[in-house]
């Protein structure tokens, strides 16, 4: 299997109930479904950031601005597409007002469209309900690292 290096970028969006958003999506290469927060490659010329408010607003048409400007960076070990992606990855968080905001994913490539399964928003105590794999498979200890005081802090101490 062909192994990459990508930067890229997640963010982590939380809805005023601290739900988690994150998307579904279906493996082309074998069919198999996995769960992650909104995000993907850094462009050239773009800044982890910038990189993070642009894929928000393609996956999801949710408001850019409402990624903050800190992150945290995670070692990733992803295998999509028939091929294996390793590497740090910086993770963002993205505060939202309201309760499970609607999602308006205008931005998607045809081939991302396809592959996207659905949504959900999800409670950080019921994550380990959801059938498929979440990645990665540390987002607990990344959201406790970019929201300390969340009601989640003694869950992954």
């Amino acid at each position: 299997m062909e192994t990459t290096h990508r930067p890229a970028v997640r963010v982590i969006c939380l809805d005023a109930a601290q739900r988690l958003l994150l998307l579904h999506w279906r493996d082309p290469f074998d069919g198999v479904m996995l769960w992650e927060p909104p995000g993907g490659g850094i462009e050239p010329g773009e800044t982890p950031l910038i990189a993070a408010r642009r894929e928000l607003a393609e996956e999801t048409g949710l408001d850019p601005a409402a990624v903050r400007d800190r992150s945290v960076s995670v070692e990733r070990d992803v295998r999509w597409n028939g091929k294996r992606y390793v590497g740090p990855e910086d993770f963002f968080v993205a505060y939202f007002a309201e309760e499970r905001p609607t999602l308006n994913p205008t931005g998607l490539l045809p081939e991302e469209q396809v592959n996207l399964h659905k949504h959900a928003w999800v409670a950080w105590s019921d994550l380990n309900t959801l059938a498929d794999r979440i990645e990665p498979p540390t987002l607990m200890s990344v959201l406790a690292a970019l929201v300390p005081d969340g009601p989640w802090r003694d869950l992954v101490r």
